[in-house]
């Protein structure tokens, strides 16, 4: 059973997946942490890989960016391949000063401007939102692989459809909201789980802060995004 997008077949994909944007940070994660793992994906270059991590059986695929991207990979993730659980490990600007570069956000909710989750047509705004039993489980896993090294968040987050903005002051209303940070897909990939029945959270970890205009390098995101996929791994 494959797809325009997704040449696995039936079983080839676990019951969780793990979605980082870049495709090769899905080989990375692959390669460093899965036991015979098993590419089963490389349409338009978007890999995906299938192992065991502990005995589990896990895949990572890549979502690229944005919601369209993630969109399209989680839905049919969920819809065709019957994955039961995908967790979103990716990089996100801070918009609170007490929020540091290389912190970990587990994003509770996702507010969003884009048009994705208008699509059922509700009489009203849909909230997405994580799936509250992988947020408890990321977060308890996250007190022992991060300890005190960084602090780790619990809130909204933004999934934005624009990077680069007309309006350079616009995540300040945002942030006087209590949103943590900006990133690009949870939206989506919230949407589609609540839809389709599944289930999915995004584990975030700050590149840099738009408040105190402070960005992290690039030793610093290798050893977060180390972290950050420890933590996803463990609610296999």
């Amino acid at each position: 059973m494959t797809t325009v997008h997704n040449q696995a077949q039936k079983g080839d994909i676990a019951d969780l997946v793990l979605m980082p944007g870049d495709p090769l940070r899905a080989k990375h994660v692959a390669e460093k942490y899965l036991s015979n793992a098993k590419q089963v994906n490389s349409v338009r270059g978007m890999l995906a890989f299938t192992g065991s991590y502990n005995g589990k059986h896990v895949s990572v695929m890549g979502s690229g960016m944005g919601m369209p991207s993630i969109g399209i990979y989680s839905y049919e993730l969920f819809d065709h391949y019957e994955a039961k659980k995908i967790i979103r490990i990716g990089t996100c600007g801070a918009y609170l000063e007490d929020i540091n570069v290389a912190d970990i956000i587990l994003a509770q909710g996702a507010c969003t401007n884009s048009a994705y989750t208008s699509q059922n047509r509700l009489n009203g705004v849909y909230a997405p939102i994580s799936d509250f039993s992988l947020l408890l489980a990321a977060y308890e896993a996250s007190q022992k692989i991060v300890g005190s090294q960084r602090n780790v968040r619990v809130g909204n987050v933004l999934s934005s459809d624009v990077f680069y903005t007309i309006d350079p002051d616009e995540w300040k209303k945002w942030r006087d909201m209590g949103v943590l940070a900006v990133e690009m897909e949870a939206a989506a990939l919230y949407f589609n789980a609540a839809r389709l029945g599944g289930k999915a959270l995004a584990i975030l970890t700050v590149s840099d802060n738009l408040a105190t205009g402070e960005s992290s390098s690039s030793e610093v995101r290798e050893k977060s995004f180390t972290q950050m996929a420890q933590i996803a791994l463990e609610l296999a």
